[in-house]
């Protein structure tokens, strides 16, 4: 029988994280001056806020008797957390009334949870200066993973965390990087942070705003992609004082490394450097970037003529899509049909295992790889005994045929997904990317409706939610929100 009591717990410990994260928000809004135009914007935050905080205390007061946790608990309290934090995240939007259809609003703060990006909005900069932090703060909490946050600063006990972090955190394994799972939290939110808080300041040298450095740093973060602007990074083309040539290659570099795995960082950190640098999944990750880049610029030459810019905007497209960002400063649209096409599979594939990205996983692309062609041969020579190897070690059966079985899983929501958006009507183009791009927490899709500056308003109700669910789902890995959703979780 699954412990209910033990999930409703944790939940309401996260409903006090959320109350907190939103009070942020609040702060920023005073600071900014948005909360005495005369409108509804401290309401819309005070009653998300009250109901967390009584909700966390009804839930929480007291620590169940029974506080076994499991790998089903885990499951299920990591997709119910992902859709109620989303929820309540949509409440200041939608009270306010800058976002009057619920719906809508839920879809737009899932995105910023899932760091997907996708958004609903016609025009960006009509929302006060609070909302947008709220709306790019959602991608810094849910770039590394709110429960992992948890982690770091409520002490549990081992077995019941790993089952949390196993079902939050992206990539085929997950393991503890130090002998305690609390100490591992910290150590990936503290890379995460200084990370952040470095692109920041680079960002604050090429001459944007303070404000403008923190949203645009917790969007790239998170590898989300939500801009402040209707034109996104390309709105700083036409800013007088900002050196936009190196605020887009600063933002570029810093989406390929939110992209690496972030164990990578750490064995650099303890000296580890061999072992770091020798990384499979890396190597195969920025042998890709570096590929498309060079076939995207020899492809899109003539669209510029200018070597530096072809390379730079090359550059910012196989980064913004590779580590599934989605920010943009050109067209996506007007590029030719090959390199469209290239990004189309960067998309697909996503950034590495432990990252922030989204996507299948480079990790998953080598496996399925390997095994394929460890298949062929053993039809080639059915005695010999043929083993995939990853990183150098042999790879557990169980750990190849949960990642073919992830990819069965992954086609039947897609073609399902697909389907069910195709009853809009609208173009294939847009709809069988627009279902990628939500799928795999990218953000912009191509054809007539989406891209860099596109937008999801003009889907039906119904397939904004089936788009929340993909949202959720694809950031989740897909098994805890099958988990959540199944019958057979909750019989005895």
């Amino acid at each position: 029988m699954i412990n209910s009591k033990m999930i409703f717990y944790v939940l309401g410990r996260l409903s006090f994280i959320e109350a907190a994260f939103l009070l942020v928000s609040l702060f920023v809004s005073l600071v900014c001056g948005n909360l005495f135009k005369g409108d509804m914007l401290l309401i819309a935050y005070l009653i998300p806020i009250v109901i967390l905080v009584t909700l966390g205390f009804a839930l929480s007061l007291k620590k169940p008797n029974n506080s076994h946790f499991y790998a089903k608990e885990g499951f299920v309290v990591v997709a119910a957390s992902w859709f109620l934090m989303s929820l309540f995240g949509a409440l200041p939007s939608w009270i306010s009334g800058y976002i009057p259809s619920f719906i809508d609003a839920f879809f737009e703060t899932a995105s910023g949870f899932t760091t997907t990006g996708s958004s609903i909005l016609t025009d960006i900069e009509a929302l006060p200066k609070g909302l947008l932090f709220w709306r790019s703060f959602t991608h810094w909490i849910g770039g590394m993973g709110v429960l992992v946050f948890m982690l770091a600063i409520f002490p549990e006990q081992e077995t019941q965390s790993i089952f949390l972090m196993k079902a939050e955190s992206p990539g085929p394994q997950v393991g503890k990087i130090v002998s305690k799972l609390r100490a591992t939290a910290q150590i990936l939110y503290g890379i995460y942070l200084v990370f952040t808080l470095v692109e920041m300041v680079m960002l604050l040298f090429g001459g944007l705003s303070f404000y403008d450095s923190v949203v645009t740093s917790f969007a790239t973060a998170g590898t989300g992609g939500f801009a402040i602007y209707n034109d996104s990074i390309g709105h700083y083309r036409n800013v007088a004082g900002v050196n936009y040539i190196y605020c887009e290659y600063v933002i570029s570099a810093f989406m390929i490394l939110f992209g690496v795995n972030f164990n990578i960082f750490y064995l650099m950190l303890i000296k580890r450097f061999k072992e770091a640098f020798s990384s499979e999944e890396v190597l195969t990750y920025l042998a890709v970037v570096l590929s498309a880049i060079g076939v995207i610029s020899l492809n899109t030459f003539q669209v510029y003529g200018s070597v530096e810019e072809t390379i730079r905007n090359a550059f910012f497209n196989v980064s913004s899509l590779i580590s599934t960002t989605g920010f943009g400063t050109v067209s996506i649209n007007d590029l030719p049909q090959l390199s469209k096409t290239i990004l189309i599979i960067l998309m697909f594939f996503g950034a590495c295992a432990g990252s922030t990205g989204g996507g299948v996983k480079i990790a998953r692309v080598i496996l399925w790889v390997k095994s394929g062609f460890a298949e062929i041969r053993r039809c080639i020579s059915p005695n010999s005994v043929i083993s995939t190897k990853y990183e150098g070690k042999k790879v557990d059966s169980t750990i190849v045929r949960s990642t073919n079985s992830y990819l069965v899983l992954y086609l039947v929501i897609f073609i399902v997904s697909t389907l069910l958006v195709s009853l809009d009507g609208f173009d294939f183009e847009s709809t069988f990317t627009g279902v990628l791009s939500c799928f795999n927490n990218i953000g912009p899709g191509f054809g007539k409706m989406l891209g860099v500056v596109g937008n999801f308003s003009q889907f039906s109700n119904f397939s904004k939610l089936v788009l929340i669910f993909d949202m959720i789902a694809g950031r989740l890995e897909l098994l805890p929100v099958m988990v959540l959703f199944s019958f057979k979780t909750y019989k005895k």
